[in-house]
């Protein structure tokens, strides 16, 4: 590759990177399903297009053994269904999906998911969201599928 190649390809990532910084937003948001990992919050970097986020949350409790929270990650993108508007999105998530009973112990289950957003006022904007992840993990009792169905508001 000669100089004058590798500079413009230089300055062409350079410039992408610049115009993507430009247009993410912080975003912040609480609700319940795998945005915020159960019952929870989630902080992410927003686009016109796309929401990457962290989430920290609850998916039971009881009396006898308290809480079960955790964490997890994810990427909601709504450019998939090539649709006008970004309401339709598609994400993947990584995090808590349940919980496993012991004999005296409860324990957290990990494992990850594909899941279906719809965003009222649009991926870029605040307002409510709903949808549906479909999940599975890796338990004591072998590999169990699951879901969570989601609720939530975007700052």
């Amino acid at each position: 590759m000669n100089k004058f190649a590798l500079t413009l390809l230089i300055s062409l990532n350079l410039s992408l990177v610049a115009e993507s910084a430009a247009e993410d937003t912080f975003t912040f948001g609480l609700g319940a399903g795998s945005l915020y990992s159960g019952l929870g919050a989630n902080v992410g970097i927003q686009t016109k297009k796309d929401i990457k986020y962290l989430a920290v949350g609850c998916v039971s409790y009881s009396s006898m053994y308290g809480a079960t929270c955790g964490v997890g990650a994810g990427w909601v993108h709504t450019d998939i269904f090539n649709f006008q508007t970004p309401n339709h999105g598609l994400g993947i998530y990584v995090g808590i999906v349940g919980d496993q009973y012991d004999y005296f112990d409860r324990d957290a289950v990990y494992g990850a998911g594909v899941g279906y957003h719809y965003f009222f006022s649009g991926i870029d904007k605040s307002g409510v969201n709903l949808g549906f992840t479909a999940t599975g993990a890796d338990s004591k009792d072998g590999f169990d599928l699951g879901g969570m169905f989601q609720l939530g508001y975007q700052f």
